[in-house]
Parts: C-alpha cells; structure tokens; sequence
C-alpha cells in the first residue's frame, strides 16, 4: 500500500525526502511547466482547435505538488470552448498530505482559484484510483496511486499529451525504464505527443524505441536542453477480452438519455451524464424520488474492507472516496442531511477483530482508518462501549434522499414519476429508444441506462442477470435525554446513528425469502436485539423507566445483490447471440477470440449495488459516462471487468451452464 510523500522544506520549497530532489525549479517552477509541458505540447494551440463537446486527455507521470496539473486546467479554461472538458490522469506513488499540498500551493498565487478547488477535494489517498470532478465537470483528474509500471498497465484511455515528470532519472531511476516508455506508446494516439525537462540520453533513445519522434530543445532556465516529440509508429495492441471491451463509439449520435430508476444509482447516472452537456430524462415509477431502497431515513457512510484487498474493497475503497467528495461538493452538512460524525465499526465478536486487525495493518491512511480501543471508542462515540474497533474519521451518515434530489436538480435533468415504463423499443432508423407506460410513449433518447434494482430484469433485454432481492427493514427509535450522547454511528452486525429529527435509525434486517415490504414488529424486535448487543449501554440508555424503547417507525425494502456481491454497471449484450459467438470458450477458457461482442445498441444497466448504495454508487455515474462519451475509465481494467454486466453470462459459458 502506498506512503505519503516525506518533505523536507528548504527556502519554503518542499524536497522529497526519498529521493533527493526538488519537485520544481527554485527559480520559477511556474515558468518551467508552462515552457516544458505546456509550450512544448502545443496545448494553447490544440485547446483552441477542439469542437463543441470535444475533449482532450493529459497523461503525466509524477503528480507531486499538482503544478502541472493546476496549469494546465488554468490553459484548458482560456483557450478551450466552454462545452469542451479536459481529462487529467497522473500516476504518483507517494502522494503529498493534504497539510503539504496546501503549503507547496500557497507558492503560487496566480493559481490560487484552480488550487482552492483541489484542496476543497483532496484528502489522505489510497493506494488506487481516485476520482475528482472539478469546475463543475470541465475538468476531470484521476489520480493512480501507486507505482507507474503497475498502474498504467490498467489505464483504459487515449492519451492526447504526455508530461514525463517525476523526479530527475538519476534520482528515480526505477520510473525511467523501457516499459514505461511502452505503456506511454500503448495508450497514445496518432497525434500523441509528450514533452519532459529530461535530454538523458537513455531516456530518448527508449522514447525512440517505444515508437516516438524525439527532438532536443532549449530548456527553461539554466537548464539547457530538454526533450519533446511525437508518437510516430504505432505499437502493436495487446489483445483483450471483446466481450469486455467498450461498444463502438458513435460520436455523432444525439446526447439524450432515458435513466429509469429515481434512486441513487439513477440519479448518479443522470448526473454525471447531465454535467457533460447531456439532456436527461429520469423516469421513476413512485410519486418521488428515493422512495425504495435509497429512502432509509440514515444510511451509513463507511465501508467493510477486506485486508486481501479484494476487487471488492478496491471497488469500495474507490467509491468511498467519491461519495464523500461528492457530498462535500454538493450537499451542506446539517442536522437534515449528513453529518462526517464518524463510524465506529465495533469488534463485537473474535473472528471481526481479528479482521480488523488484519486490516489496520494493511498500511492504509490513518485519516481513513484507525484502530481503537474500549476506552477510545467510548470517548469517540459518547456512550461506554464494550468493544473496540476500527474508527473511520471521514464517514458518518447520509439521509440518502437529500443526496438523490441534490443529484436530480441540474438544469439537463427532466424527472417524470409516478410513472413506470413497461415497453421499450428501439427505432434504428431514428437511432433512439422510446420508452412508454400504459398510457403511451414518456421519453425518448439516444440510450437508456436501467437502474430499477431487481426490477431490471423485467425487460426482454435483461431478464437473464442474476439478480436477487433481499428485504430489510429499518427502525426508528425516540431519542432520550441520555441517546443524545451518541456522537458516531456504531457498527457491528447492524448500525445505529445519532439523533436526527429527535430519532435515533437502526437496523437493518437480511431477509432472503421474503414477499413484501409490510413493516413488522419482529424485525423491529430483531433489530433492537442487535443494539442490545451491540452497544448495550446505548440500549439502556433508550429505555423508559419501564425497561421499553419508544419504536416510532421503520421502513421495509429491497437491497439489489448479484452471486458475486459487486454491481454491475455498463453495458448489455444479446444473450442468445452472446452464447453463439463466444461458444468456443466452453471448450477452451484460454482462447483469445476477437469478434465483436454482440451489443444491444445503446442499452446500459446501473444496478446490484446492495447495501452499499451509498459508497459504490455515485461512482456508478461516472463509469458510464466513461462508456457513453469514450472517455478515460475511472477504474482500473479489472475493476471495470469486475462490475460488467456480461460477466455472468462468460462464467456461464466457461462453465457450460448454458
């Protein structure tokens, strides 16, 4: 897992620790990247040549102090058209603490603005991928933490124009190598360029072997030469897995959008498609929004993580992140809203705590997660507490329908609910789906994302995934005098949150057989038993003086799972004609086939987001985007594979299930 960058800070300019060097010019770092990177990218020039809706992708090695990245966004914004958004994707392995970038920041001035903005996002990261939106969805940077040469392998994206940073090849020579240069040649396009403040001449001659021009110029400053160029020979493409791979882009066709499902996986997809200039229409079949699974009155803000880092976890650890960016960004912390109070998530029992332990040695950000006992635990949530566990600072709770209507109030987005779309055809002469209730057609658009939980698979198209409905069933309990010294959200087999509305929500029940959503007193009964142990100072501290605790409502719905626990999110293929092209898989897994998946053109699923709507789901939006506008994908190939829809069906062939 990945450390934080060491500094030392001489004469005000931060020095990494590990490898001995500067991250910029003492004299001008600003002057320096502009006359490097950007001068020798023609980036000015190519900002201004891109279309309406066009974009431009920027892939750097060594994000640092992000200088190279806050000027290239400052460029982006002069010279692009208002329409065009750029993508910023840098690898760094150890990245700088929130403190230390604020302070390496402050240096420049004439970049205070884009700055800000990053600061207002950026926390301890990670090891893995993280997703910023920024300047209202213009400017998008993904950050890879961790080694280049094992994060770039899979980077899913056309890269436009390189910055080979990092530190000088004598300092780092580990980052400098052939494989590097091949990674860079891999994901660049015909017009690719890149531009470094190296001339070693080991670094251009594996440039040149990689496939690129390579050219020596005047550097910045004293330094007298440095290096620019063109990809010229394309390499030849890895093979990879076609029923994984992206449907065709069409670039041409009408950004509309049908998004059916008004919870938080739809209203994710909506808003990352709405901030790209698409025009969206969100059907969802109850009176308002977040009516079903996404209605809870608290849901939880923390995560479940596994020390094996499984794709899972990764998924999680990602999407965790996201949410709570997000939420900062969109959604003021209230009494109402959210509250970043914490979570505690109690070693109720031997086998948890052994996880948690496992866990807290696993090398992530203390900011992220810490190991606590009794006493510590009691301290942070208020109430004496039997256990410790693992604190996670950042987390809290989030009344999941203020998120989803925060999502739905972006000008492209058009709602229509109480109304249930039970047809959807595809006109190929018109290039669109119309999708009708019973009373007639209620939107039309140039794709259509489902993201109805289980009841994705009540159309033709999609009735083969795997998904299963599971109920559960929240409580609400009165706050008393004593509850109120709850300070964190408690976590164990079940939650419980502090007051909101003089309401106290625990729960939830896992009900796998279950026929109905009617609310009853024994998982009411169930819930309170997993608090009493759980937290029993807390149960007694809800009590009246007749030993009852005043239950003053619950809710009932359906979590959305599939038999692997992840998502799936992306797009659908034919079934029947899915089976027929990649048939020969059942007699030989290892076969690298290469014809095309049999896409159902411009139909999308959201969906199986089970009890972790709240974490995995509002990144959710911004994988489709990613399919839907040919964009970088915000998660590693393995990921993106993990949450496909057709995942299923490959197994099932392998298998010879079908």
């Amino acid at each position: 897992m990945s450390t934080h960058a060491q500094l030392d800070w001489l004469d005000g300019q931060p020095v990494s620790v590990a490898f001995g060097d500067v991250y910029f010019s003492r004299n001008s770092g600003l002057d320096e990247t502009r006359h490097v990177f950007i001068h020798h990218n023609q980036l000015q020039q190519r900002f201004a040549a891109l279309p309406e809706q066009g974009q431009f992708c920027i892939g750097e090695t060594g994000f640092g102090t992000g200088l190279n990245f806050l000027c290239a966004w400052q460029a982006f914004l002069a010279h692009a058209p208002q329409t065009a958004r750029l993508h910023f994707i840098s690898a760094e392995k150890y990245p700088l603490t929130p403190a230390d970038l604020q302070q390496a920041l402050q240096l420049w001035p004439e970049l205070a603005r884009e700055a800000d903005q990053l600061l207002q996002q950026y926390d301890a990261l990670s090891a893995g991928w993280h997703r910023f939106v920024l300047e209202n969805g213009r400017i998008l940077l993904t950050l890879l933490i961790g080694d280049v040469l094992e994060v770039l392998p899979q980077l899913d994206a056309r890269i436009d124009a390189w910055f080979l940073d990092g530190f000088a090849p004598s300092k780092n020579p580990d980052m400098w190598q052939p494989a590097l240069f091949a990674q860079m040649a891999r994901l660049a396009g015909p017009d690719t360029t890149f531009a470094t403040f190296t001339s070693a001449g080991f670094v251009r001659r594996g440039l040149k072997e990689a496939g690129f021009s390579v050219k020596k110029v005047p550097g910045h400053g004293q330094k007298r030469e440095m290096s620019c160029g063109q990809l010229v020979q394309a390499p030849a493409q890895d093979w990879t897995p076609p029923w994984y791979a992206r449907p065709a882009h069409q670039p041409g066709r009408e950004r509309s959008a049908i998004v059916v499902g008004g919870g938080i996986a739809g209203a994710s997809t909506a808003y990352s498609l709405a901030i790209r200039g698409w025009q969206v229409t969100l059907v969802e079949r109850m009176p308002a929004l977040a009516q079903a699974a996404s209605g809870n009155p608290q849901g939880v803000l923390y995560t479940k993580l596994s020390a094996h880092f499984t794709p899972l976890t990764r998924l999680v650890l990602a999407g965790y992140a996201y949410s709570l960016r997000q939420l900062h960004q969109l959604l003021p912390q209230s009494e109402e809203n959210w509250q970043a109070c914490g979570v505690l998530q109690l070693a109720h029992e031997p086998k948890e705590a052994e996880r948690q332990s496992l866990l807290a040695k696993a090398g992530l950000p203390s900011s992220l997660l810490r190991q606590v006992g009794p006493a510590e635990a009691s301290a942070l949530a208020g109430i004496a507490l039997q256990h410790g566990g693992l604190f996670f600072p950042q987390g809290g709770w989030l009344h999941p329908p203020a998120l989803v209507r925060a999502l739905c109030q972006h000008p492209e987005i058009s709602l229509r609910t109480a109304r249930t779309v039970v047809e959807l055809d595809w006109n190929p002469q018109e290039q669109c789906w119309l999708a009708s209730d019973e009373q007639g057609p209620l939107a039309m658009g140039s794709i259509v994302v489902l993201a109805t939980a289980a009841d994705t698979t009540a159309f033709d198209s999609t009735s083969h995934l795997p998904l299963k409905a599971i109920r559960g069933q929240v409580s609400t309990v009165a706050a008393t005098t004593a509850s109120h010294a709850l300070q964190t959200v408690l976590c164990g087999e079940g939650y419980i949150s502090p007051v909101r509305g003089q309401q106290h929500c625990l729960g939830a029940t896992f009900k796998f057989d279950a026929d109905n959503l009617l609310v009853n007193s024994q998982e009411h009964a169930e819930n309170l038993s997993m608090l009493a142990q759980l937290a029993p100072a807390l149960h007694q501290a809800l009590e009246d003086g007749n030993g009852n605790i005043a239950v003053t409502g619950g809710r009932a719905a359906y979590r959305c799972t599939s038999p692997d626990y992840l998502p799936l999110i992306g797009p659908v293929a034919n079934r029947q004609q899915f089976a027929a092209c990649y048939r020969q898989l059942a007699n030989d897994a290892t076969l690298k086939l290469t014809q095309d998946a049999p896409w159902i053109d411009g139909l999308y699923v959201n969906t199986a987001h089970g009890s972790r709507g709240m974490i995995t789901a509002p990144l959710s939006g911004e994988i489709l985007a990613a399919y839907l506008d040919n964009e970088p994908a915000p998660l590693p190939s393995a990921l993106m594979q993990a949450v496909h829809p057709s995942r299923f069906m490959l197994r099932q062939l392998v298998r010879k299930q079908t």
